[in-house]
């Protein structure tokens, strides 16, 4: 089936003016659909709907049934120094503790958001890489570390305190902040916010939701799903999706009462302020669209995993994707 037929495009002039892309002619629409109401339990309880944007039959339906069932780091940005010789390059990585103050000083003068608090170098032969890393408040765009580390380094490198480390180039960017690309670094040195979903499921509930008994069930099966159609519906980056689709799906049952724990991790989850549909919108809400994004994954896993398991998860396609009448769930 050729999905992209269902995907407009909106050819436009006077709607384009405030766009910041170049070369803008226009928009596409991408279906989207309503699933929830979810509550989430935390700071504070909530329930939220979320919309997913997708082209693919089954994420609404089976994120749908998920729920029925279930009912901050920073960013970073890590440039590069290349310098004469690996004594030189040895120098600047032992010195760099004492020049955090100058890089703050010039990074605080692009963004009344991005405030760095750490900066870790790493040497490799004649190159230093130095991961930046901020607190950017409600902000997630990437825009905002690049530019206020791009200032820091620029600032340093016509400085007194820069001469004589032998430094014979520089680039913004030198492959270390693993940014947009999937990583084992944002495991073990997560960027933006980290966050997990938990949830119980009963025998009962398995069985006349799911259709499934309980047991232990895999790892993450398809959380990608969820986190690219809210982004792309919530104004988010969808390139992150690289990095914030890693997850990692746990499921514990307890012998005794058969009921299952399934928990939903994310290292590295990039995100902002969104929408004031899921209650994600103005300041403070950057983590709240983090939760909701993270606890309808989760569902959308719990569903998933389960027409695995009890064998109808190609019939589920084949029932949703080839035409037969659609329904509100």
């Amino acid at each position: 089936m050729n999905r992209t037929k269902y995907m407009q495009f909106q050819p436009s002039e006077k709607n384009t003016t405030d766009i910041k892309i170049e070369n803008c002619i226009g928009f596409t629409r991408v279906p989207l659909g309503l699933v929830g109401p979810l509550t989430i339990y935390g700071e504070s309880k909530r329930t939220v709907y979320a919309p997913l944007a997708t082209v693919e039959p089954t994420p609404v339906a089976s994120c749908s049934r998920g729920y029925k069932a279930f009912q901050e780091r920073g960013l970073s940005r890590a440039p590069v120094f290349i310098f004469r010789t690996v004594n030189d390059a040895l120098q600047f990585y032992y010195r760099m503790p004492t020049l955090k103050p100058l890089f703050d000083a010039s990074s605080d003068k692009t963004s009344r958001y991005a405030r760095l608090i750490e900066v870790t170098p790493h040497i490799i032969g004649r190159t230093v890489h130095v991961k930046f890393r901020y607190t950017c408040g409600d902000a997630a765009r990437q825009n905002i570390v690049t530019i206020a580390t791009h200032r820091a380094c620029q600032d340093f490198l016509k400085s007194i305190s820069s001469k004589d480390l032998g430094i014979v180039d520089f680039q913004i960017e030198g492959q270390f902040s693993s940014y947009k690309k999937l990583s084992w670094g944002n495991v073990k040195d997560p960027r933006s916010i980290e966050v997990m979903a938990w949830d119980t499921l009963s025998s009962p509930v398995c069985r006349e939701i799911l259709g499934t008994r309980n047991g232990q069930m895999g790892q993450n099966i398809n959380t990608a799903n969820a986190i690219a159609a809210m982004f792309i519906s919530c104004g988010q980056d969808v390139a992150s999706i690289f990095e914030s689709g890693w997850s990692h799906l746990t499921a514990n049952l307890d012998e005794e009462t058969k009921v299952l724990t399934m928990s939903l991790y994310i290292p590295s989850l990039l995100v902002g302020t969104s929408l004031e549909l899921i209650g994600c919108y103005r300041d403070g809400k950057k983590w709240a669209l983090a939760k909701t994004i993270t606890a309808f994954a989760l569902a959308l896993d719990a569903s998933t995993v389960s027409v695995i398991a009890n064998d109808t998860f190609a019939a589920s396609h084949q029932n949703l994707a080839r035409g037969l009448p659609r329904r509100k769930l």
